[in-house]
């Protein structure tokens, strides 16, 4: 198989009471259900626009592969309260039920392993919502990997979920640009083919930065979100005072072209002036 457009989303963390939820909300194992928030059904609007109008657009109507780059689920974590259930069992079964027609509209399909706090050890709850789904597992048998190495037509693509973060705006791009040139160093020291693209998430926030080489520009990419500012996001600089980006990246090579990055990215609107 030939892959020329990769899609990749992260960040779901379904779950979260802030996080990406269908109007039909959830159901819930005790036999009641939970409602979606005004700000969940906005995400809702802007999910069905991403896979609706703008992957078709982008990938120029073509076959696409799916990459949920982690952290589909929320988890229960660092004691909060901002789930709409404690039950992993209700978590994996909403994470399952949106993300089974993305899969179905893919010619395939790949799912990385994100943070523990809201995956559980070991990736143990994500691991089961990729073996649900139908991932395509990795020589150990895993249906939710650590990384993702991927041909995408001829450029070399690597995806893994976690990089490092800031509080300020002004070195966002820092941490994004290390892991490209140390991938470039790794590569060099054991004589193994260097990425034309490495794929991070975990942050929230989308940025693509990139460096020339023989081959054309290697991109460094960190996806959006699908999830609202928590409890945790208020307090922490930078995050408190940014807005969530909300959204996902389409990356391909048409024919005779170099590598392209397509970000899908939006916001909601700032807090309400008052007076």
């Amino acid at each position: 198989m030939s892959i020329r457009n990769l899609v990749v989303i992260s960040d779901t963390h379904i779950g979260c009471k802030l996080a990406l939820l269908p109007p039909t909300g959830a159901q819930l194992d005790e036999g009641g259900c939970y409602l979606p928030s005004d700000l969940q059904l906005t995400l809702w609007q802007y999910w069905r626009e991403f896979w609706d109008k703008f992957v078709p657009s982008a990938t120029e109507g073509e076959p696409y592969t799916v990459v949920m780059n982690g952290d589909c689920i929320d988890g229960v974590h660092h004691g909060s309260t901002s789930q709409w259930s404690h039950n992993m069992k209700d978590q994996r079964r909403v994470a399952i039920e949106v993300l089974s027609p993305i899969v179905a509209g893919a010619e395939s399909y790949y799912h990385i392993r994100g943070t523990a706090a809201h995956v559980g050890q070991s990736a143990e709850d994500e691991e089961a919502v990729a073996e649900a789904l139908g991932a395509i597992p990795n020589e150990d048998g895993q249906y939710a990997r650590y990384d993702l190495w991927l041909k995408l037509n001829k450029c070399l693509i690597h995806c893994l979920h976690h990089i490092g973060a800031t509080g300020s705006q002004a070195y966002e791009a820092t941490a994004v640009q290390k892991e490209l040139v140390e991938e470039f160093i790794e590569s060099a020291r054991w004589d193994t083919a260097p990425p034309d693209c490495i794929v991070r998430s975990h942050r929230h926030r989308y940025i693509s930065t990139n460096i020339p080489t023989s081959r054309g520009p290697a991109y460094a990419v960190v996806t959006p979100c699908w999830q609202g500012k928590t409890d945790f996001v208020w307090k922490i600089p930078g995050g408190r005072l940014s807005l969530p980006q909300w959204g996902g990246v389409v990356i391909r090579r048409a024919k005779g072209e170099q590598l392209q990055v397509l970000p899908f990215v939006k916001t909601p609107q700032r807090s309400k002036v008052e007076g």
